[in-house]
């Protein structure tokens, strides 16, 4: 996946408007169009507010209100509450094609924007229905590992002789035999709180193989087998094993920011998005002690890293349609203005899933290693977002959850779980 130079030709031409519009009108008038932005991207929330607030400045007659529901909040089960109290936002996130189909009478065709022109290959599949565009990419993202250098080089580890998942094994009982002297509580900190780690990041890890990487075919697919399941199970009983404990409810604050922001854990199973938090908290660790490796699927790819997009960004088609024009509008400029790529990549640490991006402008170290790997195709395809509505989460993850409080066995989650996807399928 090459990063394309663009001449950002249409980039001046909205952002011309937008300062022509500027200089014709310094206030409000009746004529005002009000975008309601509800939004799952909790560790950006500050940077996306400060940008929209520059989109109002350039375009007065536009007033942006943004929501954000994430990070241990259900965001789906949010979203439907809010469109059931008919306060329905005007832009709102969708996953993939599961999602296209539960909110397909309330999605506009974005085939016109030029962002969706620019998407890179691949990126506009799963939210594409009879020649529509649903949805606009957010960015590409990535997860595996994300570990403390120094505690590694403290303990005599090399991170790239991890390969495989026997030398992660070595390397986490390595770790802590040490951990006293190396001031951690644990290894790990498994957020067993957060079933969309479990249920949809961990297990598309070893699930995205049955599928052949792709979304679709996950969709498509009446049944689930759990090919990998025992590989599986060990990286999860590895990460519980060595975990701060109780790793049941323990949540993603505690794991991201009291934990490993804090050096008290030397991995966490997080992707690219942690970097704002990290930095938050420490800076210089951010920037220069941290990495991550591949999540090694026994049996199968034990050094490939899960790149995917994260999110898509639906315009509600139920709206007039001067607020589905003036979205459209703001998308186009968020993805394809100078401003915008320059915020995209610089301050909110994306890896961009559009053409004419600077690639050597990835700023944080996560980003770049994903980026690495997504180049050098190592990596596993997302199909989570293919997964029946509900599964991942509220079926799968909280059957883990159960697991991890030792209240299910590892055989009933596979056989429930698989029950629960032909029974979704068949209604």
């Amino acid at each position: 996946m090459k990063l394309k130079k663009s001449l950002g030709f249409l980039a001046s031409v909205v952002l011309t408007g937008g300062l022509l519009a500027a200089c014709s009108s310094g206030e409000s008038s009746e004529d005002d169009v009000s975008i309601d932005v509800f939004q799952f991207k909790v560790e950006f929330k500050d940077q996306f507010e400060d940008l929209a607030e520059t989109y109002e400045e350039e375009n007065p007659g536009v007033d942006i209100n943004i929501t954000t529901v994430g990070g241990g909040e259900d965001y789906g089960a949010a979203l439907r509450s809010k469109f059931a109290s008919g306060n329905e936002p005007a832009i709102y996130n969708i996953g993939g094609p599961q999602d296209v189909e539960d909110w397909l009478d309330s999605l506009a065709d974005l085939s016109d924007t030029s962002a969706a022109e620019a998407a890179l290959p691949g990126t506009l599949d799963g939210v594409t229905m009879d020649g529509n565009t649903l949805g606009l990419p957010y960015n590409q993202e990535g997860y595996g590992f994300i570990y403390n250098k120094r505690v590694f080089e403290e303990a005599g580890i090399d991170p790239t002789s991890i390969t495989d998942y026997s030398s992660l094994e070595a390397a986490v009982e390595e770790l802590d035999s040490k951990k006293d002297e190396l001031g951690l509580e644990a290894v790990f900190a498994l957020p067993g709180k957060e079933t969309w780690v479990t249920g949809l990041h961990l297990s598309n890890t070893f699930l995205a193989p049955e599928f052949n990487h792709n979304v679709l075919d996950a969709y498509d697919s009446d049944s689930v087998e759990f090919t990998y399941g025992e590989g599986f199970q060990k990286v999860l009983d590895l990460q519980n094993e060595y975990s701060v404990q109780p790793t049941a409810s323990l949540d993603y604050s505690q794991q991201v920011e009291e934990l490993f922001s804090l050096e008290r854990v030397a991995m966490i199973q997080q992707g690219n998005w942690v970097y704002g938090s990290i930095e938050g908290i420490d800076a210089d660790f951010a920037k220069n002690g941290i990495d991550v490796l591949p999540i090694p699927v026994e049996g199968y790819e034990e050094n490939a890293m899960p790149v995917g997009i994260p999110m898509y960004w639906g315009v509600n088609s139920n709206k007039d349609e001067e607020v589905i024009e003036a979205s459209k509008d703001f998308l186009d400029w968020l993805y394809t203005s100078d401003i915008g790529k320059q915020v995209v990549v610089e301050d909110f640490n994306f890896i961009p899933a559009y053409e004419g991006y600077d690639a050597s402008k990835i700023a944080d170290p996560l980003s770049k290693t994903i980026y690495e790997y997504s180049e050098n195709d190592q990596t596993i395809g997302w199909v989570f977002m293919g997964y029946p509505t509900g599964w991942g989460e509220d079926e799968l993850g909280a059957n883990i959850q159960a697991y991890l409080n030792g209240d299910m066995s590892w055989d009933d989650i596979i056989n429930s779980a698989k029950e629960a996807w032909k029974s979704s399928r068949a209604d």
